[in-house]
């Protein structure tokens, strides 16, 4: 990126943020693509520039990664106090360096996820399964485990899956393509959960209604800030409707077209230190 591009997008970034200057915010950020690169690196910049805005506002990690695979980019970016959304809003803590492990669970929405289960391995029998519980743990089909689980998944059959109560289920079909698997899904009918299919031929699904938003909403209220006083930056599917929900949504340079259409503003790609500009321009 030249000096002129990057000039450009910190004027963007000016039309959209500089009213916010000097506000206390409520500041929702994804992880991997916003935060880190795919790689799982945090740059110097954004690490300094993620504790200063640690400092002077609310700021909430909001991601998809389970709560394991979560705490070590909040140690990582020595965060100790501020909010971590996970599983795509079905699990909230707060950080507090008092608390044993530096965090309390503050709330968590769980499922009954059998008749989607069902449903899906009609039309997807070789699919991968995995479903995550409200205390971390995850149980998953023969020989599907994955970093983004954040521990080592049980071993289980996927009737006894079906039994479980979740707070996130993932499904990952390795030979399809994103496309493909989007129609698998379509052909399954399944309803009563909220989905996001992401880079790959993979599956989230959530409680009715639960989304990073919709956990962003539930803290906002709590702490009783403004709507028009939030921020959220995010580069994925799952990240629409927390981008739609801040008073500015801030899609990364690198994000697909679908999602920069519903944000606000697009910053620099995660390569360039997008986060950084935006976090620089609402300091106060």
């Amino acid at each position: 990126m030249t000096a002129a591009a990057t000039a450009t997008t910190r004027e963007r970034l000016e039309a959209h943020l500089s009213a916010l200057s000097g506000t206390p915010l409520l500041i929702g950020l994804d992880v991997d693509g916003t935060l880190v690169d795919h790689d799982g690196v945090m740059s110097p910049p954004m690490h300094r520039a993620l504790q200063r805005a640690a400092e002077e506002h609310t700021v909430v990690i909001a991601t998809g990664r389970s709560l394991g695979a979560t705490l070590p980019i909040v140690a990582a970016a020595g965060i100790t106090r501020g909010y971590a959304v996970c599983s795509n809003g079905a699990v909230t803590i707060e950080m507090d360096p008092e608390a044993e492990g530096g965090h309390r669970l503050v709330d968590t929405r769980a499922f009954q996820p059998g008749r989607a289960l069902r449903s899906l391995r009609e039309v997807a029998p070789d699919a991968h399964y995995a479903v995550e519980m409200s205390d971390g743990t995850f149980r998953s089909t023969a020989g599907f485990q994955d970093a983004s689980f954040g521990v080592e998944a049980i071993e289980s059959d996927l009737d006894e899956l079906m039994d479980l109560e979740a707070v996130r289920v993932v499904v990952h079909v390795p030979d399809l393509s994103p496309q493909e698997f989007s129609r698998v899904v379509a052909e399954s009918g399944v309803h009563g959960v909220e989905y996001s299919i992401g880079w790959t031929a993979w599956l989230d699904m959530a409680a009715p209604g639960i989304s990073k938003a919709s956990a962003l909403e539930t803290l906002r209220e709590q702490l009783g800030i403004d709507p028009a006083h939030t921020v959220a930056v995010g580069d994925g599917f799952n990240d629409l409707e927390m981008l739609t929900w801040a008073g500015v949504g801030v899609a990364m340079g690198q994000a697909p077209q679908g999602v920069k259409d519903v944000a606000d503003v697009v910053t620099d790609t995660i390569y360039e230190d997008g986060t950084v500009l935006v976090l620089e321009r609402i300091q106060r």
